[in-house]
């Protein structure tokens, strides 16, 4: 039987010939608004709550578990096409795939009609990690990183033909299909299997540090050791395996606040052409 639960309430924006306009609401019983440095003010909540819902499907760790996202009517929409990725004043959302301290490899089904989250597979068997990642994982929506775009900075590597992934380094632990609202702070450009994968990091706006860290710097400032931290655990994690570590570009360092802009605005104008068939889209399913 399938079970369903109530993300939040707020207001999701559809494409590709369809709209779907809700009313945003917030509680009154949330956390102080989150405020940055005087340059930069965030006046949003970091928990989006769009009048969404999440309905399972299938029991957990099962080839037929699926978590798909419902407009308030009961009408599937997909977390990656129809969820808005910008929200203004820098931010952006985030949909959680993988909570932190857990090694199921869950992700949006890319494939199936409207991509609803699935745990991963390989030679028909579920995909894990062979431990525990340590952040909250999981993608921007409508991002693409396109296959047929060599990228010049990064070896000319071409993208992996999926959404752009987020490490979000909060305290808090998310849950599957969780939206919340995010700013980027750094970008990691991973090469795997010669496919460039980039990895945003980011935190999320109600996290109790998040008015202190707004840049690759703050960072390592406020959370010593954490891009080392990210960057050697997704470099390790096939290598028990049997396959050969991931590498990085970009002098194997994190680039900056900007630069991860620019990766963002970059994959959405691929999602954007994606979207409006300019580009061949291949098994991937655009409703």
């Amino acid at each position: 039987m399938a079970a369903t639960k109530v993300l939040a309430a707020g207001a999701l924006h559809g494409v590709h010939g369809r709209s779907i306009f809700l009313k945003q609401t917030f509680s009154i019983k949330q956390k102080a608004l989150c405020l940055a440095k005087p340059k930069r003010l965030f006046t949003c909540r970091a928990l989006y709550t769009p009048k969404v819902q999440i309905k399972e499907e299938g029991q957990p760790e099962t080839l037929d578990h699926r978590v798909f996202f419902v407009d308030n009517s009961g009408k599937k929409v997909s977390p990656w096409h129809d969820i808005p990725l910008q929200l203004g004043d820098g931010v952006f959302n985030f949909i959680v795939e993988i909570p932190k301290e857990s090694s199921a490899k869950m992700e949006v089904a890319t494939e199936e009609p409207y991509t609803p989250i699935k745990q991963d597979t390989k030679k028909g068997k579920l995909r894990y990690y062979p431990y525990n990642i340590n952040w909250n994982y999981g993608l921007l929506p409508q991002t693409w990183e396109d296959p047929s775009h060599a990228n010049v900075d990064v070896e000319g590597a071409f993208g992996d033909n999926d959404p752009v992934d987020v490490v979000e380094i909060g305290e808090s632990r998310a849950k599957i299909g969780q939206i919340l609202r995010i700013k980027p702070l750094a970008a990691l450009a991973m090469i795997d299997e010669g496919e460039l994968d980039w990895k945003i990091i980011a935190i999320s706006l109600d996290d109790p540090k998040a008015s202190f860290v707004n840049d690759v710097d703050d960072v390592e400032k406020h959370f010593p050791g954490t891009l080392t931290a990210i960057r050697d655990w997704f470099r390790d994690y096939k290598i028990p395996d049997g396959k050969p570590a991931n590498k990085f570009g970009l002098g194997n360092k994190a680039a900056s606040k900007d630069y991860a802009l620019k990766v963002i605005s970059e994959t959405n104008g691929s999602w954007t052409k994606l979207i409006k068939r300019s580009v061949l889209a291949g098994e991937l399913s655009l409703v």
